[in-house]
């Protein structure tokens, strides 16, 4: 889930369908009765650094969101808020011929998330200059990925996506939230489903959402059209939302845009035991009584240290994660692809896609698997441990060794860093991000309107092909999926005038749009490929959720 590429880029000079605005004074906004003073931009203004919350910190410390008290006196939001605490992070792989590549820019970006911190939980809204006081526009709602371990959405500059709305003459409202990663939002354990307090970074999303309906009219925004988007963990993140609350979404918002993630296959927060009783342990609270106060009361270095020690994003453990949602009986009552199963699932317009290569970038920390038993092994202990013997050789065979038949897929002999890397990044790639995707349309795609899409770009890139991440460069740069996402925010449609006819999917003709390199950038195809081995990996989620 990772996806920390820094689209900071300068502001586009895209033309604009309003005059160039004359130099004027920083904006300001009124909440409540505070006023906030912004700044601007060319055809956008931005507030940044705005809570939403109270800090969770202090006896807040792993507990449900509390909102904001209302709003006083004269606050700058010019400056991003700090970072929620981001858990420690080396990406590190010998990979010849693209090591000093991948490794700068990932362990670059990951470093440019600072300074970050507990008192974190801060929104930013980019909205259009020449707008009238009153004027309700449709909002897009952004969640940052990062495996649920790092990320903050300051890698990303809302105002390309509101410029380019406006040159669109489709103008729209950016939101985009922090919320609580790593240990410090996902601690999982008997202990914390037991005192009500899991998943707290998605309820931080959720407590967004509400500032979103409270405030967001001042910022000219339409609270009854907001548009939750994200992209991979923040992908996953909009699709929980979808089944939270049994399906409820308590009016928070009409549609959602997911980029590489879907309802992905978890069990309940009891499975994450293991790295809670670990951080009990580091932090010197297991001879306490109550060992979730312990932690609430550790001081912030030390609690900070033991988390850090925790299986790491980009690690050997690949996609199985260390701290990610769970089934915590109250806000995610199940697994929530039975969730989906069961018709839990907020009836809404929505996009759900997928690069081709999701799992190559997951797949480098791996590189040591090089024998047909020990990809058994891996796929035992790491992702399937009650499984069968004989369903590991089922899932074996399904997923053959020949490097032609693995990801990045379609390159021959090309890419096979090892005899079993291409055939593990397929598995990961369609255990977490394929499989679950196809399954949530094929759910629900007759129930509600419903758009998917595969990316095939930069499938040139060597070792990862179409990987993770790399719909990113297509959205946060003003690509041609720009246009479909503020289609979508403004009308719970992807298609207009600029762009290529988009259609639905539906279980009797499952059509994606397919983005190409090439001269021909996109056509459509069928969501027909790897039929048994998904249904397989679905099959064997149902069964045995993370």
């Amino acid at each position: 889930m990772f996806s920390q590429l820094r689209f900071l880029l300068p502001a586009l000079l895209w033309p604009t369908i309003l005059a160039a605005p004359a130099p004027r004074s920083a904006p300001t906004v009124t909440l409540d009765n505070g006023t906030f003073v912004g700044a601007v931009s060319g055809n956008v203004n931005k507030y940044l650094g705005i809570p939403f919350a109270k800090p969770p910190t202090g006896d807040l410390r792993f507990r449900l969101p509390v909102a904001n008290d209302p709003y006083t006196g004269t606050l700058q939001a010019t400056s991003f808020g700090t970072a929620c605490p981001q858990q420690a992070f080396n990406f590190d792989i010998p990979v010849p011929g693209i090591s000093d590549i991948v490794n700068e820019v990932i362990n670059g970006f990951y470093d440019l998330i600072t300074p970050n911190g507990e008192d974190c939980l801060t929104v930013n809204v980019w909205t259009p200059t020449n707008v009238a006081k009153g004027t309700k526009l449709p909002v897009a709602v952004w969640i940052f990925g990062g495996g649920f371990e790092i990320g903050a959405p300051e890698l990303y500059d809302g105002g390309v996506i509101v410029d380019h709305s406006i040159s669109m003459g489709s103008p729209v409202v950016y939101v985009s939230m922090n919320y609580r990663v790593s240990a410090f939002g996902f601690l999982a354990s008997a202990e914390v489903k037991n005192a009500g307090v899991g998943n707290l970074g998605l309820q931080d999303q959720r407590q967004a959402l509400r500032w979103v309906q409270k405030y967001i009219s001042a910022f000219n925004g339409d609270p009854t059209k907001v548009t939750i988007w994200g992209e991979s963990a923040g992908a996953i993140s909009a699709a929980l939302h979808l089944v939270a609350n049994n399906g409820d979404n308590e009016g928070l918002f009409r549609g959602a845009f997911m980029e590489s993630g879907s309802t992905i296959p978890v069990g309940d927060l009891t499975g994450g035991q293991n790295e809670y009783d670990a951080i009990v342990q580091k932090t010197g609270c297991s001879g306490s009584a109550d060992t979730l106060e312990c932690l609430r009361q550790a001081p912030y270095s030390t609690l900070k240290a033991a988390v850090d020690q925790s299986p790491a994003l980009l690690g050997p453990t690949g996609l199985h994660l260390a701290y990610l949602p769970r089934a915590d009986g109250i806000f995610l009552t199940d697994n929530p692809q039975r969730l989906v199963q069961n018709g839990k699932v907020a009836n809404v317009p929505f996009v759900n896609g997928n690069n081709d290569d999701e799992g190559t970038l997951f797949t480098l920390a791996l590189l040591n698997i090089t024998t047909d038993s020990q990809v058994a092994s891996y796929l035992t202990q790491n992702y399937l441990p009650k499984a069968s013997a004989s369903t590991i050789n089922q899932f074996m065979q399904l997923y053959p060794s020949d490097i032609t038949a693995g990801s990045p897929y379609s390159t021959g002999i090309l890419n096979a860093l090892t005899p079993q890397f291409k055939r593990l990044a397929s598995v990961q790639g369609d255990l977490v991000f394929q499989a679950p995707r196809r399954f949530l349309l094929q759910q629900r795609s007759d129930k509600q309107p419903t758009w998917s899409y595969l990316s095939k770009r930069f499938k040139i890139a060597p070792i990862l092909g179409s990987f993770h991440a790399t719909d990113l460069l297509n959205v946060y740069t003003g690509g041609d999926m720009t246009d479909y996402i503020i289609n979508f925010v403004n009308n719970l449609d992807p298609n207009g005038p600029t762009v290529t006819n988009w259609p639905k999917y539906t279980n009797a003709n499952p059509q994606l749009l397919t983005f190409l390199d090439g001269l021909i950038p996109r056509t459509i195809t069928k969501d027909n490929y790897r039929v048994d081995q998904m249904n397989f990996v679905t099959n064997l989620s149902l069964q045995f959720p993370i």
